[in-house]
């Protein structure tokens, strides 16, 4: 009997283990994603007007946040992630509708009869590109996987 108690007990201890490492490797997964945009926009020069401050900040911020959850996943440093992922997932959201409006007004100005699916097709090829702030909502769903049921939210039971 007490066997099997030690290979259920040495069981949990090594699902935890993996699950400690899965979080660590999706933490450095993020930071590093947050690294490479930041360079990214940085060098595209992806600053110019308040618009585009918006991803620069969220991802100041979110590096900040993540450090502090490598560093010391405290409740509050988890809970900041969080909140910044479902930032990241809107901000990700607003460059796309942003990307899509400036790409669609300059296809009319260049073909004002353009229309329907040609011009969605033709916005998407455009020369501000459409679909890259979806990498932003993608680090911010790995946030909130990285934040489900972390171990640093549980509650302290006084006994």
């Amino acid at each position: 009997m007490a066997t099997i108690e030690n290979h259920g007990a040495r069981a949990a201890t090594e699902r935890r283990e993996d699950s400690r490492l899965l979080r660590r490797l999706m933490l450095g997964v993020m930071l590093v994603g947050i690294a490479g945009l930041m360079a990214e926009l940085l060098l595209l020069e992806h600053y110019d007007g308040v618009w585009q401050w918006i991803p620069l900040v969220c991802l100041g911020a979110g590096f900040v946040a993540s450090a502090a959850v490598w560093l010391r996943p405290s409740r509050g440093a988890v809970r900041v992630l969080r909140a910044l992922s479902v930032v990241y997932i809107a901000a990700g959201a607003l460059g796309v509708y942003l990307h899509m409006d400036g790409n669609i007004e300059f296809e009319r100005e260049l073909n004002a009869s353009l229309t329907g699916l040609p011009l969605l097709v033709e916005a998407l090829r455009g020369a501000t590109p459409a679909l890259a702030p979806g990498a932003l909502a993608q680090l911010g769903l790995l946030g909130l996987v990285l934040a489900y049921r972390h171990p640093a939210l549980r509650r302290v039971q006084n006994d």
